[in-house]
């Protein structure tokens, strides 16, 4: 463990620690959650805090690098993305299961889409594949996934059989990944093809979208478990 005063001025580093601690504080809260909510809350509930929980192990070694280096290589963010995005794309899939059934073909794709979109933006800012292809293939299968949640049997099922906190909470879900989620292609785009970005801005950038992604999308699912349950 890094032990580095952290100035008044670094709000990179202080980003860094931010995140961390809470999303360890969420982790807390969405896993004590799981006694609060009724049965069919608790996978997604449970999922959402394990991707608050993978994030802040992944905080954790990323802050000590940053305090001791001022550097962050692209391989520590996408440790992390490998692990919470799909998990937090298939956790949208079972928020949806606990209104009605959804085919199993689509946690499939969902989850083969989100691993791919990662996937290939590693790629191609490591230069393992043309920085315009890790682009595109990322681009689609992000647009993918906005189409199921937005078009396909998610939304229908929500539209269905989803009661009026269920229909909010799916709204503000879709919105994280469609705004908040769009924040990484598009920091993606500047770094690859604008020319050099400094490191710090697009630290402070990543942090803030991890934290308001993960962290918001864990307490809506919690929200709406805990109204589900006032209204049973």
């Amino acid at each position: 463990m890094v032990n580095k005063l952290i100035g008044v001025q670094d709000i990179a580093s202080g980003t860094f620690a931010l995140i961390m601690v809470a999303t360890l504080a969420t982790t807390v809260l969405l896993l004590a959650g799981t006694a609060w909510v009724p049965r069919r809350w608790k996978l997604p509930l449970a999922l959402s805090g394990i991707v608050t929980l993978a994030s802040a192990a992944h905080y954790l070694i990323a802050t000590n690098v940053w305090l001791a280096t001022a550097q962050m290589t692209m391989i520590y963010r996408y440790i992390g993305w490998f692990l919470t995005v799909p998990l937090q794309v298939v956790t949208l899939y079972f928020f949806v299961g606990a209104v009605g059934p959804v085919p199993v073909g689509v946690f499939w794709r969902l989850l083969v889409a989100a691993v791919l979109m990662v996937l290939s933006r590693f790629m191609g800012e490591a230069d393992l594949m043309h920085s315009a292809l890790g682009f595109l293939i990322g681009l689609v299968t992000w647009l993918y996934i906005l189409g199921e949640a937005f078009f396909g049997w998610m939304s229908k099922r929500v539209l269905q059989a989803g009661s009026d906190p269920v229909r909010k909470g799916f709204f503000w879900l879709r919105l994280i990944i469609t705004i908040g989620s769009g924040i990484y292609p598009l920091c993606y785009f500047i770094a690859s093809f604008t020319g050099d970005v400094e490191i710090r801005y697009l630290m402070v950038t990543y942090n803030l979208a991890d934290f308001v992604n993960q962290i918001a999308f864990g307490l809506i699912i919690l929200a709406v478990g805990m109204k589900e349950s006032v209204s049973l």
